[in-house]
């Protein structure tokens, strides 16, 4: 079994709902800022008044009368700034002020001086200077003061002072009162009132209303109201909720850019949904450049030009606080080799509580040898919500012999439903002999789609001679792709005689992994003649997995071709590995190059292991060297190990032997 440290090709993380992040402030705190408020209005809904000439308040810079002091100091007989001193050496200009001080008391003198006349315009009984300092104030967070002058304006018809007296009594949480200055508003054309109105009637469960003046909002050129509808849209299933996605990140609104993306991956288009994730991210939206990194990642094949890109957009959300992308960033720099800098990542997002990023740096520790760090990690894991943690530690017990506590993790991440632990958790079970108890917890693997599960369910039913139960089970495997159940399908399929069954099941059984399935692949294509190519082809894959007779029989292939260096080296890999036939066949090529010292080591190691010709050869040596005695030996042994030609050459050579002493 294997740590879990990434959850599948691309086992990327998933994204989740964003709130609105788009929403424009019309004060200090907006109604978004309180959990289950409504979401702020676009600074022009402040703004919304008659025509009238001059400049409104938006469109300068507010300083309060305290930062305005401190920027410029205090003021002389004729209200001009009195020189201040800059930082040694540092050059002023020709008032005093270095340039940007300069412009903020310049932008700040104005706005007190516009204040000043909107204040005296609204106490002589202007409703239009009422609403331009009422919102002046709503935004600097004067709520007392600013109610009063907002109700006078939209007493007097203002729609602008409407909107934003339901605004700040939505603030104070008078929620009845500011809805109906927002119909007041809506009714007048204000379509911020009409966004505002629709969500909150959309809170309160009336969704038909909700949805007619959202659309109202919308259709007047208000991207919250388009993102709103859409999203409440896409509540109901409701097709048209793309078209208004679209409208809302038309006018740029990020998260429904977002949302549009994830409509369109969904929906199997992950062309159009990159080129919307590219546009959500951006605009600084963290999951979007999470998902767009993740695209490009699976469409990279490899090439690095996709595979830095990714990483740049990964790099970019996790900057703006998404977990998931410094943990997606740290598996693409471990697959760099970078693996300093994946763990930095990964420690990052662990930090930030991703339970995948501490499972990663758990099984990077654990594989360096350090278990109380890797057990630190998956433990920070499990306290993470992730049980794959609790896994990992199971594995960790193992791997050190403590065989109860492994048990004990084991248990508590499969009775959490955490499928492999099911699995690792019946195996434990059936080793020590509780067949009983390991069944259900390799039946809960396999439901839940762990094909080692249901690969052992069927190891389980062959056990028992419940043939077809195995077979049902070991097809369910082999359909994940698990080498090993294939290679069990193809071996009852050669031995009911039909060749083309197995030599599929042969095939799958290769292609998943399975050095058995590909050598007994390679034999059957070789008894049958016509793929000669193909079969050396699946002898080399078995071989190159270690099967020590596939890299016999490549030795075999060598040597008939006359590379004998070739042969000599397939011959030796096996015959380490602990191949008697390597062994003999070995001492045979070093024979035959007159290295019959290095020979007889490989003979007697094949002997020794119970190689019934490499006795007999022993023998026919012994008896060359003048040994009869070691000859005889030799030849009884050969004749013990067979098989019948051997032993029947052997019993002759022992026989003759017999005779010449005897004699």
């Amino acid at each position: 079994m294997r740590l879990i440290g990434k959850y599948g090709p691309g086992a990327k993380p998933a994204a989740a709902v964003e709130a609105d992040t788009d929403a424009w402030a019309e004060s200090t705190e907006s109604p978004e800022s309180r959990p289950g408020a409504l979401p702020a209005q676009r600074t022009s809904g402040l703004s919304e008044r008659p025509p009238a000439g001059g400049s409104g308040p938006d469109s300068l810079v507010h300083v309060p009368t305290r930062q305005f002091a401190a920027e410029v100091g205090s003021y002389g007989p004729q209200g001009g700034a009195l020189a201040a001193e800059g930082p040694a050496g540092a050059a002023l200009d020709p008032a005093g002020l270095d340039p940007t001080s300069f412009e903020t008391a310049l932008a700040a003198r104005e706005s007190a001086a516009l204040e000043a006349r909107h204040r005296q315009a609204a106490d002589g009984g202007d409703p239009d200077a009422a609403c331009r300092l009422g919102t002046l104030l709503l935004r600097r967070g004067e709520l007392e003061d600013a109610e009063a002058y907002l109700r006078r304006a939209a007493a007097a018809g203002l729609r602008a002072a409407a909107n934003n007296l339901g605004v700040l009594l939505h603030q104070q949480g008078h929620r009845a009162e500011a809805g109906q200055w927002w119909r007041q508003a809506a009714v007048a054309g204000s379509a911020p009132a009409a966004h505002a109105l629709g969500l909150q009637l959309r809170d309160q469960g009336e969704e038909e209303a909700a949805e007619y003046w959202l659309h109202f909002a919308a259709d007047h050129g208000h991207p919250l109201g388009a993102y709103a509808l859409g999203d409440l849209m896409e509540h109901r299933r409701d097709v048209r909720a793309e078209r208004w996605f679209k409208v809302s990140a038309d006018a740029g609104h990020r998260e429904a850019a977002y949302r549009l993306a994830r409509m369109r991956e969904a929906a199997g288009d992950k062309d159009t949904a990159e080129a919307w994730y590219r546009t959500a991210a951006a605009r600084s939206h963290a999951r979007a450049a999470l998902r767009l990194g993740v695209l490009l990642e699976e469409r990279s094949g490899g090439e690095q030009a996709l595979l830095d890109e990714a990483a740049r957009w990964y790099r970019q959300s996790a900057q703006n606080g998404e977990a998931r992308a410094a943990c997606a960033l740290g598996f693409l720099l471990r697959d760099s080799g970078d693996l300093t800098a994946a763990a930095e990542w990964w420690q990052e997002a662990a930090e930030a509580g991703d339970g995948n990023a501490a499972n990663a740096l758990g099984a990077l520790h654990a594989g360096r040898g350090a278990a109380r760090e890797a057990e630190h990690w998956y433990r920070t894991a499990l306290d993470a919500g992730d049980q794959n943690g609790a896994f990992n530690l199971g594995l960790l017990c193992a791997g050190a012999g403590r065989e109860q506590q492994a048990e004990q993790w084991y248990r508590r991440a499969a009775y959490a439903g955490h499928r492999e632990a099911c699995n690792a958790l019946a195996v434990v079970l059936l080793q020590r002999g509780d067949e009983s108890g390991a069944e259900p917890w390799f039946s809960k693997a396999a439901e839940a789609g762990s094909v080692d599960g249901a690969f052992n369910l069927g190891v389980l039913h062959a056990g028992r001679g419940e043939q077809r139960q195995a077979q049902e089970w070991y097809a369910r495997a082999a359909a994940e792709g698990h080498g090993e159940a294939a290679l069990q399908l193809a071996v009852v399929q050669e031995q009911r005689g039909n060749l083309a069954g197995a030599l599929e099941r042969y095939r799958q059984a290769a292609a998943g992994g399975s050095a058995e399935g590909a050598f007994r692949l390679a034999s059957v294509l070789d008894r049958r003649g016509d793929a000669d190519a193909e079969a050396e082809h699946w002898y080399a894959v078995a071989a190159d997995a270690g099967h020590r007779r596939a890299q016999v029989r490549m030795g075999v292939r060598a040597a008939e071709r006359g590379a004998l260096e070739i042969a000599e080296s397939w011959y030796r890999r096996a015959a380490e590995a602990g191949s008697r036939s390597a062994a003999f066949n070995l001492g045979l090529l070093l024979a035959r190059q007159d290295s019959e010292a290095e020979a007889m080591l490989w003979y007697t190691r094949a002997a020794d292991a119970g190689h019934g010709r490499a006795a007999l050869r022993l023998a026919l040596l012994a008896l060359r060297r003048g040994e009869p005695v070691q000859a005889e030996n030799w030849c009884r042994r050969a004749i013990d190990y067979g098989p019948a030609e051997v032993a029947e050459r052997a019993g002759r050579l022992l026989g003759a032997l017999h005779a010449e002493l005897s004699a």
